[in-house]
């Protein structure tokens, strides 16, 4: 376990999963409802008492454990289950929520479409994906930068609910999309973030 992570103490808050994973309509898009039944319960979104020590307003991301932490006042954190990239394609370090996205268009990079060539039609020269439920980068998308510089790696929606708790990215951090939303609502551009193995 990282050094900079205390085990996580009680539980604070569970919100009825029933009710955070419905279905909802979210500007004009219909997001199906999530089989929540089929996640481990320690990645649905809760409140916890804050393990990380960081001030509120921090973004912590525990690759290793698959959460995610927005730290709150008062010693609490919002935690939510995430999806992290595969060997090889992590990132890690400090760095700040520059730009926030609602429904983003994807356009994988250069390099990712030279590993992949089906995705050239979604090139960046091609414009990319258009924004919908199928996009990989789902309903919201948080930009992390690094010293002025777009890192190109992202918080983010997915609508693989499947891949909550794994290493299955391209190296971004991906959340549900109902808990992006949640996140992208209480995380102001200009957060620090902190990405630690």
């Amino acid at each position: 376990m990282p050094e900079f992570l205390k085990p996580d103490a009680r539980l604070t808050s569970q919100p009825n999963p029933a009710l955070v994973y419905a279905a909802t309509t979210d500007e004009g898009f219909n997001l199906p409802a999530i089989p929540y039944r089929q996640i481990e319960r320690r990645f649905y979104r809760q409140r916890i008492v804050d393990p990380t020590g960081e001030r509120p307003g921090t973004v912590v991301v525990d690759t290793k454990r698959r959460f995610l932490y927005l730290v709150e006042q008062g010693g609490t954190a919002m935690r939510y289950g995430v999806s992290i990239g595969k060997d090889g394609f992590g990132w890690q370090g400090e760095g700040v929520i520059q730009w926030r996205k609602k429904w983003p268009r994807w356009t994988p990079p250069d390099e990712m479409v030279a590993r992949q060539p089906k995705l050239t039609r979604y090139s960046i020269g091609n414009g990319g994906m258009a924004p919908g439920v199928d996009n990989p980068l789902g309903a919201r998308a948080l930009y992390i930068f690094q010293n002025g510089e777009d890192t190109l790696y992202r918080l983010h929606g997915n609508p693989d609910w499947r891949s909550i708790g794994k290493a299955q990215s391209s190296g971004c951090v991906r959340l549900i999309n109902q808990d992006v939303i949640d996140l992208y609502n209480r995380v102001p551009e200009g957060a620090r973030i902190v990405v630690k193995q």
